[in-house]
């Protein structure tokens, strides 16, 4: 029996033969199934070295960070394969403030070829966006990015299970301590949902940590066991 799969091969050919990869950075011709080109791609900064529980980068890897180890964040292992800096930042930006779908899938394309450092979960939740915001953007960020992942590693997904209750203000201009402020109480889980013993939450950035430390608390109070953070990139410390 011929796979779905197999049976898109020769459309997706036609595609590009007929609308060909173009680099989204520099306008040259694409390659290897992404819009973007080889040299482009090759300058994505890789987060080969950083801290195991909270990815943040580090000259050499590290089991924990001195941040870390001074205040442990409550979720247990963290998974970022890129830092944020140019040009990844570029698409980030796109994608999440412009409504650039295509700079959205490129770089879900780009995560899907990152080898997974971590256990599989039994769930992956995306961060949610509040219904207010998600209505002006138009599609959760996070989610347009944790379904084709999900879909390839094999994890069940599920985006109606930690669900923001209140809005907030963006969280980019705040400095670490606002941001906590912001985020704390925003977050619950749908009751009456039967939850794994390990799951994953998902986002786009990680800066502070503040965002996914309040969805793992929430989740560690209904009765997850081991929670991991899932980010495309990892912010540096504002101190390097």
């Amino acid at each position: 029996m011929i796979g779905k799969e197999a049976w898109l091969q020769p459309w997706r050919g036609l595609q590009y033969w007929l609308l060909p990869l173009r680099c989204l950075l520099c306008g040259a011709r694409g390659g290897h199934g992404v819009d973007l080109c080889a040299d482009c791609a090759a300058e994505l900064p890789r987060n080969r070295s950083c801290c195991a529980r909270c990815a943040l980068p580090l000259p050499v890897p590290a089991a924990l960070c001195g941040e870390c180890q001074r205040h442990p964040p409550p979720w247990d292992a963290a998974w970022a394969p890129f830092r944020y800096g140019w040009p990844l930042d570029r698409l980030e930006s796109r994608f999440k403030f412009g409504r650039d779908l295509a700079a959205g899938r490129a770089l879900a394309t780009l995560w899907q070829r990152e080898n997974m450092p971590l256990p599989k979960p039994g769930l992956l939740l995306p961060v949610p966006l509040h219904r207010a915001r998600l209505r002006q953007r138009g599609y959760n960020q996070a989610l347009e990015l944790a379904k084709p992942l999900a879909r390839q590693l094999g994890v069940p997904l599920r985006h109606d299970v930690l669900l923001r209750s209140r809005g907030t203000a963006a969280q980019t201009e705040l400095d670490a301590a606002a941001r906590r402020r912001n985020v704390r109480g925003a977050f619950v889980v749908r009751p009456g949902i039967a939850l794994p013993a390990h799951a994953a939450i998902l986002d786009d950035v990680m800066t502070t940590g503040a965002t996914l430390a309040e969805c793992a608390r929430v989740l560690k109070r209904a009765g997850v066991q081991q929670v991991d953070v899932w980010a495309l990139a990892r912010a540096p410390s504002p101190k390097a």
